[in-house]
C-alpha cells in the first residue's frame, strides 16, 4: 500500500471506518501515537489512528529536536531509563532513521562557574554515558568517544564563549534530529504504508474499551469507530478522555535566535544551570542557520491549552545562562521566536516536576482503554511496543506476535553510503532520505518549486508541494508550522503565509 497521505485519501478511509470494526484505534498522532499505529500494523493489525488537530501537533514538535542517550537519567540513578534511551538512539541512528539523526558535538565549557570536583564527576558521567553506548551496541564510527578540549579546542568550536577564566571543555556527542516534526510525520507514513489509516482533523469525543465517539472537524459529522482495542496516546489530554489518569506536565521553552546571534558555532553547548546539580541549559545549533537554547522544567497549573506559550521569566531565565557564558550577551531583541511544550508526566505526589521520572508508563482503565503516558521522543518506539503488547493482552480476540519495530526502517531511510549517493540537494536529502530525488522532481512541472519559500531561509517550495501530496497537509498551518518549522519565528511565518497559500490552492 502506498506511503502518501493526502485529503483524498483521508476522505475515503474516513468513509469506510464507520462500517468496520478495527484491531487497533489510536488516539493521538504526536511520536507516541504514530509508532504505535506503526507498531501494531507492523504486526498484521488493522489500525484507525485519529488525532483532533495534525500529526506532530503537541509536545512531539516542541523536542530539543535531539535523541538523547540518557545521560541525565544516568546521573539521577535511573540506570534503566538511561540503558534504554541509549538502545534507542542506536536504533534511530542505525537502522530506523539515520536519514533523520545525526551525531552532533556538544561541548561544555569549563569556566569560573565549573568547579574541579563538578569537572570531574561530568567527566565521569560522561564516559558512563560511553560505556551505555558501548552496552547498546551502538559503533564509535557513529557516535565518538568524549574527551577533553584544550582552550584553544573549546573555542574553536563555539567561538561566541568568553575566553576569559576558560580552561577547556568537555566533548561529548550526541544525535540531532533533522526535525521532530518530520520525525512522526515519517512514522505515520510508515503506518499507512502498512495498510493503517491515519486521520487527521478526527476529534474523539468520547473513549471506551470497544471504540470511540468522534468528530470529523472538518465536516462537522460525528460516528462511532468500533474496535477490539483502544490506545489513548493524546500525552498531557491524556486524563481529560481516560479518569484516573493523573498527571503534573511541566512546561519546557525553548528561544530561537538567529545563527548570527552566535556566529561561528559549529557544536552544541551544555550551559550548567547555577545552583543545581546534573542540569543544562542545551545550546543547539540548526542546520537551517537558527539556533535552539533551551530549556525550562516549570510546573503547569490549570487547563491544558492546545498550543502553550512562553513565559517572559522562561525567555530571561535562558538568557540569563547564555549570559554567563557568552562573551557578548544575547539580548532580548535577538530572539527571533521562541516555543513551549508540556511534558505529559505522570503526577508520583513527590518533588518538582523535575524530579519526576521520565520512565515511560501504560495503563489499562477498567473498560480496557490502554493509555500511554511519560517518556521521551527518544524512547517513542518501545513505549509504542509496550502500549501495543498491552493493548493485545487486554482485548482476547487479537493474536499478534512480537514487535518488529526496532528493525522496520522508516520511509526515506538507507545506510549513509546510499543517502551521499543520491542525486539531490543535500538540505533534502537530510530531510527525506530516498525520497529527495522525488521531491525535487517536482521542479519537473514548475521550475521556481526549487526556489526558497522566503529569502534567507533553505526551505524550498517543493517541500509544501511534496507535503500537500504525500504528507497530508491539509492547511497553511500544516505545512509552515508542522511538516516545515519555518513557523517557529513569527516573522518568517507571516512572509511566508501568501507561498504556502498558494501552493495549497494549486497542488
Amino acid at each position: 500500500m502506498s506511503t502518501s497521505l493526502s485529503a483524498a485519501r483521508r476522505a475515503r478511509e474516513l468513509d469506510d471506518l464507520p462500517g468496520k470494526v478495527v484491531d487497533v484505534l489510536v488516539v493521538g498522532l504526536g511520536v507516541t501515537g504514530a509508532g504505535v499505529a506503526l507498531d501494531a500494523a507492523s504486526r498484521g493489525l488493522s489500525v484507525a489512528a485519529i488525532d483532533a488537530h495534525d500529526l506532530a501537533f503537541g509536545t512531539s514538535r516542541w523536542s530539543s529536536k535531539l535523541v538523547h542517550g540518557g545521560l541525565r537519567y544516568l546521573a539521577s540513578g535511573h540506570v534503566d531509563v538511561a540503558y534504554e534511551s541509549a538502545v534507542e538512539r542506536g536504533i534511530l541512528m542505525e537502522r530506523t532513521a539515520p536519514h533523520l539523526v545525526r551525531a552532533l558535538p556538544f561541548v561544555l565549557p569549563l569556566t569560573p562557574m565549573v568547579g574541579r570536583a563538578q569537572t570531574t564527576v561530568t567527566r565521569a558521567g560522561m564516559h558512563a554515558g560511553d560505556a551505555l553506548r558501548l552496552a547498546a551496541g551502538t559503533p564509535r564510527a557513529v557516535l565518538p568517544r568524549p574527551r577533553r578540549l584544550s582552550a584553544i579546542e573549546t573555542l574553536r568550536l563555539a567561538p561566541p564563549l568568553r575566553p576569559y577564566g576558560l580552561r577547556g571543555g568537555l566533548l561529548s556527542w550526541d544525535g540531532r534530529l533533522a526535525d521532530d516534526a518530520r520525525l512522526v510525520t515519517a512514522i505515520a507514513r510508515t503506518a499507512a504504508g502498512l495498510g493503517a489509516s491515519i486521520l487527521t482533523r478526527c476529534r474523539a469525543l468520547a473513549l471506551g474499551g470497544d471504540g470511540a465517539h468522534v468528530r470529523d472537524e472538518l465536516s462537522g459529522r460525528e460516528f462511532t469507530v468500533r474496535a477490539r482495542a483502544v490506545v489513548n496516546a493524546t500525552g498531557v489530554w491524556a486524563g481529560e478522555l481516560v479518569g484516573g489518569v493523573r498527571l503534573r506536565p511541566s512546561r519546557g521553552t525553548h528561544l530561537v535566535l538567529r545563527s548570527t546571534a552566535l556566529p561561528g558555532l559549529s557544536a552544541g553547548l551544555h550551559l550548567p544551570v547555577p545552583g543545581e546539580r546534573n542540569r543544562f541549559v542545551l545550546v543547539i545549533p540548526q542546520e537551517d542557520g537558527r539556533v535552539y537554547v533551551g530549556l525550562t522544567d516549570e510546573p503547569v497549573d490549570g487547563p491544558v491549552p492546545d498550543v502553550p506559550e512562553p513565559t517572559e521569566a522562561d525567555i530571561g531565565f535562558l538568557l540569563d545562562i547564555l549570559d554567563s557564558a557568552l562573551d557578548v550577551p544575547v539580548t532580548r531583541d535577538q530572539v527571533a521566536g521562541a516555543f513551549a511544550g508540556l511534558r505529559p508526566l505522570l503526577d508520583d505526589g513527590q518533588g518538582s516536576t523535575a524530579d519526576i521520572s521520565r520512565r515511560h508508563t501504560v495503563l489499562t482503565s477498567r473498560d480496557g482503554v490502554v493509555t500511554v503516558v511519560g517518556g521521551k521522543l527518544t524512547t517513542y518506539r518501545r513505549m509504542a511496543e509496550d502500549a501495543v503488547d498491552a493493548a493485545v493482552a487486554s482485548a482476547p480476540r487479537l493474536h499478534a506476535g512480537p514487535s518488529r519495530t526496532a528493525r522496520l526502517p522508516l520511509v526515506g531511510a538507507a545506510p549513509p553510503a546510499r543517502l551521499a549517493a543520491l542525486d539531490a540537494p543535500r538540505r533534502l536529502v537530510r530531510r527525506y532520505g530516498t525520497e529527495a530525488p522525488l521531491v525535487a522532481a517536482l521542479a519537473r512541472e514548475d521550475a521556481s518549486l526549487l526556489d526558497p519559500v522566503l529569502p534567507g531561509l533553505p526551505v524550498l517550495r517543493a517541500e509544501l508541494a511534496w507535503a500537500v501530496r504525500h504528507e497530508g497537509a491539509l492547511d497553511a498551518g500544516d505545512l509552515l508550522d508542522r511538516r516545515t518549522r519555518i513557523g517557529l519565528v513569527p516573522a518568517d511565518r507571516a512572509a511566508a503565509l501568501p507561498a504556502a497559500e498558494a501552493l495549497l490552492s494549486v497542488v
